[in-house]
């Protein structure tokens, strides 16, 4: 990742430029959870939650939490449960419009991956939206399309996992 960008632990300060983020990737097709849902996300594991910052502005975020392999939280409810899990759940990462398409996210997920590893987590799993299921079996992921999403993410979603290493 170049140097121009920074990877850190989200704070509260944060929230504001998350939720923005969020809302823009994701509200034109109905799968945006609004700032409670996303905080709990982050209140369950907020050693695994970080953002992409560029000259102090955060430009993306990745939230993640451990949760049972093949479940996922539903994206309608704020969850306040805490999970013992080997699997790190990647619950959503959404980088700015601009820097798509510039390798930016895939550095973020590989920085992701090894926080993973540095953890102990065994595996990482994510529900894929929109058609990216396509773009994530290129970095290693396996579809699990036994895997009943709930209808909250949306007709096209897929359940996908890999191991850490």
């Amino acid at each position: 990742m170049s140097a121009e960008y920074l990877i850190r632990p989200l704070t509260d300060d944060d929230w504001d430029a998350v939720v923005a983020l969020e809302h823009d990737a994701y509200a034109a097709d109905g799968l945006s959870e609004g700032r409670e849902a996303l905080q709990s996300r982050a209140v369950a594991s907020p050693e695994t939650c970080f953002v992409l910052e560029q000259h102090g502005t955060v430009r993306g975020y990745l939230l993640s939490l451990p949760y049972p392999p093949l479940r996922c939280p539903d994206l309608a409810l704020a969850e306040d449960t805490t999970f013992e899990s080997g699997n790190l759940h990647m619950h959503d990462m959404v980088i700015a419009k601009d820097l798509r398409g510039q390798d930016v996210a895939e550095a973020f997920m590989r920085y992701f991956q090894a926080r993973a590893k540095e953890l102990g987590f065994e595996e990482i799993s994510m529900v894929a939206v929109r058609g990216t299921d396509i773009l994530l079996r290129l970095l290693g992921y396996r579809s699990h399309r036994e895997v009943a999403v709930p209808a909250s993410y949306g007709r096209r979603a897929v359940y996908m996992s890999r191991p850490v290493d």
